[in-house]
């Protein structure tokens, strides 16, 4: 069903997501030129049940604070630890270990639930101000940056793509410095502007994803209307090989009206790498693209790297209730443990 007129959206107020860590380097920014002392905490590693990943980060000030490393108790002792180092004057860069396990013999975070992090308490000061403004800015504009921290409290961003591995890395004079690409790491395309796409891109907004929308329908409603991407392309399916980007934060959903349309879209991406690749279908209609596609001598392998029917199985009906199942399943993926 095509959308009458524009105002039939008029609900749609949003405007694309910009990352969650905008606020946080905001709030630094405007506690440094109130003249607030401020300090930023940082998950520069992370493995197992971790409850913040890599990348998580919060801004400190002796009445504030904005972002979250993870919460608990662990990120209740940091805010502390922060706020004590801002009372007492000169303060220093702390790296420190954190186990989450209540028999770990040393570095025990207070938590129990298995995993292990690496948090960075980083004093900011009024020479790190153009920095953050450029991070910000990057931020907001989303452009392509790079953040890079040293164990001498030194705070560089340039803009362009990580020119080394991201991370933290140590050396053998225990001297460390962690890297990091600013902005979304995860990359979502929504293969499919109609409904079932307009609801998905409004629920996943949230979640941390860099947004694009594709269809091949020119002057669809529901695309054009769409105020949660950040980007909305008209292509060609035939083509879409050449412009989605395959790699290990790539998100690929395909929902798109025709069973036809479907099949030739998901020929461009099978055997590329993604972190996720969906198909949206009823059972019968993904049961028969897969006969199809091993008789044309597709592998088991490849198949089976396809979810499909897409989304976890709650008995979705309408487009909101499959944007959810679908979601959750994007969560899953993004969450799920890497070897």
């Amino acid at each position: 069903m095509q959308l009458d007129s524009p105002t039939t959206l008029d609900f749609f107020n949003a405007s694309p997501s910009v990352p969650r860590d905008l606020l946080v380097w905001q709030h630094a920014i405007a506690c440094l030129r109130a003249g607030i002392p401020v300090s930023l905490l940082l998950v520069v590693s992370s493995s197992g049940s971790s409850p913040g990943r890599q990348g998580f980060k919060m801004s400190v000030a002796p009445g504030s604070m904005v972002g979250s490393i993870g919460g608990g108790i662990m990120e209740h002792k940091f805010v502390e630890l922060a706020r004590h180092g801002l009372a007492e004057g000169p303060r220093e860069v702390l790296l420190r270990e954190q186990i989450h396990r209540g028999e770990a013999p040393h570095n025990r975070s207070g938590m129990i639930c298995s995993g292990q992090q690496t948090l960075l308490l980083l004093p900011l000061h009024d020479d790190h101000l153009p920095t953050l403004r450029f991070v910000a800015d990057a931020l907001q504009h989303n452009r392509r940056a790079w953040l890079r921290c040293t164990a001498a409290g030194e705070l560089h961003a340039e803009a362009g793509p990580l020119p080394t591995p991201a991370g933290l890395h140590r050396s053998a004079d225990d001297a460390w410095e962690y890297r990091e690409i600013l902005g979304f790491r995860e990359q979502l395309t929504i293969v499919g502007g109609g409904h079932v796409g307009l609801a998905l891109s409004q629920v996943v907004a949230n979640l941390d994803f860099r947004l694009t929308v594709l269809d091949d329908r020119t002057g669809l409603n529901t695309l054009q209307l769409n105020p949660y991407a950040h980007e909305k392309r008209t292509v060609d399916y035939a083509a879409l090989d050449q412009v989605i980007a395959e790699g290990l934060h790539q998100y690929v959903v395909i929902m798109i009206f025709g069973y036809r349309t479907d099949g030739v879209a998901l020929r461009q991406l099978l055997g590329r790498q993604f972190a996720y690749l969906g198909v949206m279908g009823s059972a019968a209609k993904i049961a028969t693209m897969r006969k199809e596609l091993r008789a044309e001598g597709y592998s088991e392998e490849q198949l089976a790297r396809v979810h499909a029917p897409i989304g976890l199985p709650i008995h979705s009906r309408t487009p909101e209730e499959i944007a959810i199942s679908v979601a959750a399943e994007l969560i899953r993926a993004r969450n799920a443990p890497r070897g």
